[in-house]
């Protein structure tokens, strides 16, 4: 048996998340299904970590094993010619058995993009969370450090999550800002938060960002972040943002 590992990319428009669920299209299913249609093995396709319904991912690391003999430097334009245009492997290269993509992940990089112009961006339109009114983006910078380092992150979690354990570290949370080239008023016209840590629960990143966006929005406080941190209550925080806007960056190990 060999052991192979891949990066991949995929539109997280279409389908219901990673995972395969009963009667749903998933990231996985089709992953699996495109293994079985050309080795006609039946894999389970082990990933870095799931994604949600409507969630991206630019570089998610996958893994499965395989007794196909068919060259490494192969498996990729043969994946890629039996999957959806949606989802397409960049990299494949042979591992130790023991390698696993979720279990070996040293650190995991979320990016959330906010449209933050009065009008959407047609091209971009699947990718980020469209915000048309004024958002204060130095109140937002104000609220992130106060999340480095290791916290208990239960205010950020769903209630519905299986974790008994919430507590994680970051390692970095930065904001980033552009301004469109068609508006011709020079204000910012996107936003891109970026998350990296040792590991995510369920939502936080999204529950981060719709807290984040109240604090824009002047419905809360700049300081309002530590004390919601501090209060490990889910009710504390701000609402669960959009999935569209949410994609999954980088995978390191």
């Amino acid at each position: 048996m060999r052991n192979l590992r891949f990066t991949i990319s995929y539109d997280g428009t279409a389908y219901s998340g990673y995972q395969i669920q009963p009667k749903a299209d998933t990231i996985q299913y089709r992953l699996e299904q495109a293994v079985y249609l050309l080795t006609g093995e039946t894999v389970k396709v082990i990933s870095s970590g799931r994604t949600d319904a409507g969630v991206h991912a630019k570089a998610q690391v996958i893994n499965f094993l395989t007794a196909s003999k068919i060259p490494v430097e192969r498996w990729c334009l043969a994946l890629n010619a039996r999957l959806p245009r949606d989802i397409v492997a960049h990299t494949a290269e042979e591992v130790p058995l023991t390698f696993h993509s979720r279990k070996a992940a040293k650190r995991k990089t979320y990016c959330f993009t906010i449209r933050s112009a009065r009008f959407p961006d047609v091209f971009h339109r699947n990718y980020e969370y469209h915000h048309p009114t004024h958002l204060n983006v130095e109140a937002m910078r104000e609220a992130l450090p106060c999340l480095l380092g290791e916290h208990d992150f239960t205010s950020f979690c769903t209630v519905r999550t299986d974790k008994e354990i919430k507590v994680r570290t970051l390692h970095e949370v930065r904001l980033e800002t552009e301004v469109d080239e068609i508006a011709l008023d020079g204000k910012i016209s996107r936003i891109r938060i970026y998350i990296s840590g040792n590991g995510f629960l369920y939502n936080m990143v999204r529950i981060i960002v719709g807290t984040l966006l109240q604090i824009g929005e002047g419905k809360k406080p700049s300081s309002d972040m530590l004390r919601i941190l501090e209060a490990k209550d889910r009710n504390q925080a701000g609402p669960t943002a959009e999935a569209i806007g949410l994609t999954l960056w980088r995978v390191e190990y």
